[in-house]
């Protein structure tokens, strides 16, 4: 028998390291005095000491995926703004907590190893980890021919972050009478892709669709938003935040009961706020009910804040013209715990 190689079972390591040197300079970026070890550790290390300086500290930690906008990324070959997605989506996921993130660890997995896709990819990570000022302290590449379909490919982060004990968001503070004040998505964000490429599987990705005034493609795949400095600034206005559910799967519907206190429930007001053209496209293409759009999509909110009544008009002078008050809290009774009206 002749001799066999790595290689030639599909995996490529010197590609895994070509790829590692194409995005080192990237993640280098993102380090502070808190990261002691990084890139090419086996493990991370980040230094917490300075966490004594807060009276209770407490570690959130989430983990999540960008779902099948990955196959739009692909069929695109674009692969700029992926990193961006994931690292905004598991900010916001400790944020609705009360947590600023610490950092952040992502995982490509692929069939076959492309270096300067995968550099992209974590370039895009990097990118929106300083933005967040976090640190992107490791992750994987991982070539698994047998695995993954010839061209697909699979994008994971996992992210830490700290609040302390007594500013922990928790929504248990939530009362009938409470307002909610809606941020606004980019768009699909990193959720409903797989009913999305379903609408639009006859489509041109590349072709200029009037009602967005641009491709397709580049419509879906609009970064997802991070609302770390809106929330911060709320809170530098004194605002009190009672709650805050970030819209990903399960949309309008699933995600905002994951906060409510027992008794309470949520009545959000069609047409308080503009719903993007790319979900009434979805909408109208794939002849999908408005309740069905609800339970998939975040129809153009993608954070939903809770706040005390009183202080709704002071949160959206500071929040801008991209948040809306979309209704209220109601009491709890047998139906639903979210009503769109």
């Amino acid at each position: 028998m002749a001799a066999m190689s790595y290689r030639e079972a599909g995996v490529d390591i010197e590609a895994g390291v070509r790829a590692v040197e194409l995005m080192r300079e990237a993640v280098r970026a993102t380090y502070g005095p808190e990261v002691l070890l990084g890139i090419g550790a086996f493990g991370g290390l980040f230094d917490v000491s300075t966490l004594k300086e807060m009276e209770a500290p407490v570690l959130v930690a989430s983990t999540d995926g960008v779902g099948t906008k990955t196959k739009i990324a692909a069929a695109l070959g674009r692969f700029d703004t992926i990193g961006h997605d994931i690292v905004n989506h598991c900010v916001n996921d400790i944020l609705v907590q009360g947590a600023r993130p610490l950092f952040f660890l992502d995982y490509i997995a692929t069939s076959k190893l492309d270096p300067e896709m995968v550099a992209e990819v974590v370039r895009g990570c990097a990118e929106a980890c300083k933005a967040a000022g976090c640190a992107l302290l490791g992750g994987e590449t991982a070539e698994m021919p047998g695995v993954y379909a010839p061209g697909e490919f699979d994008l994971v982060g996992t992210i830490v972050g700290v609040v302390d004990r007594h500013e922990i968001v928790d929504g248990r503070a939530i009362v009938p009478g409470d307002a909610i004040i809606g941020l606004a998505s980019s768009g699909l964000h990193t959720n409903g892709y797989s009913l999305a490429r379903r609408v639009f599987q006859d489509w041109d990705l590349h072709a200029v669709v009037p009602e967005l005034g641009r491709p397709l493609g580049e419509a879906l795949l609009a970064p997802h938003r991070s609302y770390l400095a809106e929330v911060r600034r709320l809170r530098e206005a004194g605002i009190v935040i009672k709650g805050m559910a970030h819209i990903t799967g399960g949309g309008l519907i699933d995600n905002p009961p994951r906060i409510f206190p027992e008794g309470v429930a949520a009545r959000i007001q069609r047409g308080s706020w503009p719903i993007l053209p790319i979900f009434q496209l979805i909408q109208r293409v794939g002849g999908i009910s408005e309740e069905e759009m609800a339970h998939v999509f975040n129809l153009g909110l993608g954070m939903l804040l809770i706040v005390p009544a009183e202080q709704a008009d002071e949160a959206l002078r500071v929040l801008g013209d991209d948040a809306w008050r979309v209704g209220e809290m109601i009491p709890r009774d047998k139906g639903p715990a979210v009503r769109i009206e």
